[in-house]
């Protein structure tokens, strides 16, 4: 009785109209103590805010096992970055298994002073071969390998131009490295042609990524790169979400739209379809060499532990062996979102196997996660300020692992619960 009473009071005092964007300037007279009115808004958001940091007790699968209300909870996994499947393969296993019992648990070092291994060596090797670059350099971090290269690149008179749908990774190094930051309309030729021009006589760095993560959609890659090549400005493609699952051989977004040899610096993490950790970016050797030096998050950090990097050469060796993943996953992706859309489920831009579902309030989003977990149906609620306001979604990741049944199991539950929620609402408004 009482967990039903606090639930109720926090569904009745929890304010919908704030989100985190309201308490980023503090009001206490000490740093490390927050703002009261977050604290409070936490407090009574209890039940909303367990929806964040789930307990999985079982793998990043297709199906898996959460801890929800303090129980075990069989759902469908729409949640996980593993998208060809690769975390669970035996072989992969079985590669850090043996690279965790040659070379032990963590690499204990710098690369740059001891944390280097052959096994290193040889990930650099391969992944510049896989993406025919002359050299590649690897960060134990996906967030800290973007943020290192671009604050490692960029100086106070340089200017950054991102999409404004970039991820913060991104923001955050070119803020750390501070140049000049503008931005441009989300895949909007014109509207980088116009921020390019402001800065005319500068170095200019073009940020973009392949997949963005949020709205499921690839960039527009011919015809940013025409605009930014008529402005002699470089581009860095930042490929975390389309790596191994894009183009004829995996090379990503690049590969997909013919577009490789136009975009001299490609970024990727080894914590999506790779399914392990960390990130890579490659390109020119005298880059890399200035980038091993320059780039903060590489030079003072751990390298990656050796059992990962032998995962990691295990599942790129897989993923180049067996393209029939790629193409199960894009197959998967198609069904589903061409199912969700016939629901009247509003899907975005997405044409990739990311896709919000889009909600656009933020109560509603809160009480049917809470609905669908209960179904056992496992994706994530993504709130304000990393998607616009009006389009507060949930956010589903279909994977290669997927069968039919998974995902017809999924649109039913779809069905029976966002499906009349949202019909409601717009009878409402």
């Amino acid at each position: 009785m009482s967990g039903n009473l606090n639930r109720q009071l926090s569904e009745r005092e929890f304010d919908a109209k704030l989100s985190l964007a309201d308490f980023v300037v503090g009001d206490s007279d000490d740093p490390l103590v927050p703002p009261l009115a977050f604290t409070q808004w936490r407090q009574a958001g209890a039940w909303e805010a367990a929806l964040y940091e789930p307990e999985l007790l079982a793998t990043a699968d297709a199906r898996t096992t959460i801890n929800y209300g303090g129980k075990p909870r069989s759902v469908i996994n729409l949640c996980s970055y593993n998208y060809l499947g690769l975390a669970n393969r035996p072989e992969v296993i079985a590669a850090a298994r043996d690279a965790l019992s040659k070379y032990g648990m963590g690499a204990c070092g710098s690369p740059l002073l001891s944390g280097m291994t052959d096994l290193h060596r040889q990930l650099e090797r391969r992944v510049a071969e896989f993406l025919d670059r002359e050299d590649a350099m690897l960060f134990n971090s996906g967030f800290g390998g973007a943020l290192g290269t671009i604050s490692g690149l960029l100086r106070k008179t340089d200017v950054a131009v991102l999409d404004n749908r970039s991820h913060l990774s991104l923001r955050d190094g070119a803020v750390l490295s501070r140049s000049r930051v503008d931005r441009f309309k989300h895949n909007d030729p014109a509207s980088l042609d116009a921020a390019l021009c402001r800065r005319r006589g500068k170095r200019q760095l073009v940020i973009v990524e392949g997949i963005y993560s949020m709205d499921g959609d690839f960039a527009s890659l011919d015809g940013l790169l025409d605009v930014a090549e008529s402005h002699n400005a470089s581009v860095f493609i930042d490929e975390a979400h389309s790596m191994l699952g894009c183009g004829a051989n995996g090379r990503g977004a690049a590969e997909h739209f013919g577009v490789e040899k136009r975009i001299p610096l490609v970024y990727g993490t080894f914590s999506k379809a790779f399914a392990a950790l960390g990130g890579f970016v490659t390109g020119r050797v005298e880059t890399l060499d200035y980038l091993r030096y320059y780039a903060h998050s590489y030079a003072y950090s751990c390298a990656l532990p050796p059992a990962i990097v032998a995962a990691v050469l295990r599942a790129l060796e897989i993923a180049g062996r067996e393209p029939e993943l790629r193409d199960r996953l894009w197959s998967n992706a198609k069904y589903f979102r061409d199912r969700l859309n016939a629901l009247g489920i509003d899907t975005g831009a997405s044409t990739t196997y990311i896709m919000p579902l889009v909600v656009g309030d933020r109560a509603r989003m809160y009480q049917l996660g809470h609905e669908l977990r209960r179904r056992g149906l496992f994706v994530a609620p993504v709130d304000f300020p990393a998607v616009p306001e009006d389009r507060i979604c949930f956010r589903a990741c279909v994977t290669a692992n997927h069968t039919q049944a998974d995902l017809d199991e999924a649109l039913n539950i779809v069905a029976d619960t966002l499906v009349p929620a949202l019909r409601q609402s717009a009878c409402v408004s």
